[in-house]
């Protein structure tokens, strides 16, 4: 992996006030002129420059020049009385999975370092269409696959916490970026935790919403994508929340969207949740090897339920957890062949793939269509053990991760507590209950271990019950208050 380069500011260095302020706080300054749309774009340019550095979140940032003429035309359109929406002047960088017109989208791959798509993603529209200024991309590991974000591109991401450990993925750059107030909000993509593993690495809020939440697209598989879902990031969950208000609803184009309004996750998030009930997966009767420390702290947070009114009990599915992944492993591979059948057929592509993306290709080429089958059966089943599970659960809770984040120069881990991981994301096994569930679930930061580094809890619950995960989190995050520890370069304190 590429080392990244200049050292950090040293302690004392201060970010600009402007950075500091929350994503909803800065977009009400602006509405107000308060705070105009060149002061935001500044400070949001110099952080940038002191600390990505070193942390490498944000790739293929625009001219500094043309981001500043673009915040110029938006206070113009605020003068003239045009308001664009919420994210009007706000600065924002898209995850360089997603197709972002004009501005290169290479996936994390070199066979599409020069990439420059000629449209926008569906939701890529309604950030621009709301005001938002796309400054850059976010970093992520070659076609996000796996949760340590690297490529041979751009290099490895580094953990907002400690440069010296990973930032975990697929939306690693997201992650950290927000978690160093180089970005208001983010937006991220969760296949197998890309969403919720990079935000309990960072401290940070991750969702990943119900299936058909925010439109997929366009594209040509807008019927068959239904394992991955763009979803919000951000350093509060009532800022996730706004950033949802924006990204969700119905577009025509992706036919199995969801035709809810959107707005209500603009509303107020407070909720009385006495007497609400959460089941505790934790590590699944022991089936999950889970680094030594993790449980204890997860537990220990586990207790903040307690104190917003909930009754906290163990809960267990009816379900095989070694089942859970089996069907997991069919999917995802049969998904990841489709994708990159055709790389993966040209010899004068196929040695440009990074080796776990070929393991995937190779298994998911030698299924059947009744292997498919089998497994989308079973991932039936396994929503109707949820279904039979919610009947006595308002939600379900369990670790974000099965280890702390660990060294950023390692691929990936080769045992966790002494278990040997047979795939290249096995440790990542915790996800993938939310993963095939359809339903929306959500990272809310843990606490940090004894080394300083964060960990998370993903709270799961029914399809389509969105509003009321991000009520729950919503509750915990202020009773909890992990949310208000900022990285050291953030605070000014150094490393």
């Amino acid at each position: 992996m590429t080392q990244t380069g200049s050292p950090i500011p040293p302690a004392g260095y201060h970010p600009p006030d402007l950075v500091l302020l929350g994503a909803r706080e800065l977009s009400e300054a602006i509405r107000s002129r308060r705070v105009s749309c060149r002061e935001a774009m500044t400070a949001y340019l110099d952080h940038i420059e002191a600390l990505n550095p070193t942390f490498n979140a944000i790739v293929s940032l625009r001219d500094r020049e043309t981001l500043l003429a673009e915040a110029d035309a938006r206070d113009a359109e605020l003068a003239r009385g045009r308001y664009r929406g919420w994210l009007h002047g706000i600065p924002h960088a898209v995850k360089d999975l997603a197709p972002t017109r004009g501005l290169r989208t290479t996936l994390g791959s070199p066979l599409y370092r020069d990439h420059v798509p000629e449209v926008d993603a569906i939701f890529v529209e309604r950030l621009r269409g709301r005001g938002a200024i796309i400054i850059g991309k976010t970093n992520t590991p070659e076609f996000g696959l796996g949760s340590q974000t690297y490529n041979s591109l751009f290099g490895v991401t580094r953990n907002a916490y400690d440069p010296a450990a990973t930032a975990g993925g697929s939306s690693g750059g997201a992650a950290v970026a927000l978690a160093l107030r180089m970005l208001p909000v983010a937006d991220g993509s969760d296949m197998m935790g890309s969403l919720r593993n990079p935000a309990a690495y960072n401290n940070v809020i991750g969702f990943r919403p119900s299936f058909g939440r925010v439109p997929h697209g366009p594209g040509k598989d807008v019927f068959i994508q239904q394992f991955a879902t763009e979803g919000p990031m951000g350093r509060s969950v009532a800022d996730a929340a706004a950033l949802l208000a924006t990204l969700a609803g119905y577009d025509r184009r992706t036919p199995l969207a969801l035709d809810e309004d959107p707005r209500r996750f603009s509303g107020p998030l407070e909720r009385d949740f006495s007497g609400l009930r959460i089941g505790w997966l934790g590590d699944w009767d022991g089936h999950l090897p889970i680094e030594p420390g993790v449980m204890a702290l997860c537990e220990r947070a586990l207790a903040t339920f307690g104190e917003i009114g909930c009754i906290v009990e163990p809960a267990r599915p009816d379900f095989p957890p070694g089942r859970l992944w089996e069907t997991w492993l069919t999917l995802r591979q049969w998904m990841v062949a489709g994708q990159l059948r055709e790389h993966f057929q040209d010899p004068a592509q196929h040695e440009r793939l990074k080796p776990e993306a070929r393991w995937e290709v190779e298994r998911g080429l030698a299924l059947t269509a009744m292997d498919v089958h089998r497994a989308s059966a079973a991932r039936s089943e396994w929503y109707h053990a949820l279904c039979r599970l919610f009947e006595s659960c308002d939600y379900l809770v369990m670790p974000s991760a099965q280890l702390f984040p660990f060294d950023a120069a390692m691929h990936w881990p080769a045992a966790v507590n002494g278990v040997a991981m047979d795939t290249y994301h096995r440790w990542m096994e915790i996800v993938v209950p939310g993963s095939l569930s359809g339903g929306p679930t959500i990272n809310v930061p843990a606490g940090f271990s004894e080394k300083g580094l964060p960990m998370g809890l993903q709270i799961l619950g029914p399809a389509r019950a969105d509003w009321d995960v991000l009520q729950i989190a919503h509750a915990y995050e202020l009773a909890s208050g992990w949310t208000r520890r900022a990285p050291t370069p953030v605070t000014g304190e150094g490393l």
